[in-house]
């Protein structure tokens, strides 16, 4: 987890001097500052360091992996990674509802949104206890 905090941190870094330029330079060119361009770089750089700050956390917490050790080899990070889906739907309903969503965001139909938000919340809820579901059998004694 050490290298891919160190890659989003250096992103972050980049993208809040590149806000810091971009606003000098629209300032310079115009005569005012251009801001949604000026957010958009700012608010990009945080939620890098949103992310790195996350990997961090955890890299705190765990031991060293091979790619995060100079003398590490691919050998040792072979086997079994974890279980990966072998294909779901409900990202397709997600996409489905967020369309729904943003449709009645850009119309300004307050039913719509709350209809797609709605949706959104359950087939994410849906997606995340795909594999938690079934029959519950109490220990029997």
């Amino acid at each position: 987890m050490r290298t891919e905090y160190k890659i989003f941190a250096g992103v972050a870094v980049f993208l809040f001097g590149a806000s810091v330029v971009y606003g000098f330079y629209t300032h310079g060119a115009t005569g005012h500052l251009e801001w949604i361009g000026t957010v958009a770089l700012i608010l990009s750089g945080l939620l890098c360091s949103m992310c790195g700050g996350f990997f961090w956390f955890v890299a705190r917490r765990i031991d060293l992996r091979p790619e995060d050790r100079e003398d590490g080899e691919i050998a040792e990070g072979a086997g079994e990674i974890g279980f990966f889906s072998p294909g779901s739907y409900w990202p397709f309903g997600i996409a489905l509802s967020a369309s729904v969503a943003g449709l009645g965001l850009v119309f300004w139909l307050w039913w719509l949104l709350a209809l797609g938000l709605i949706l959104v919340i359950a087939s994410s809820s849906a997606m995340i206890f795909e594999y938690y579901t079934g029959t519950r059998h109490p220990a029997e004694h």
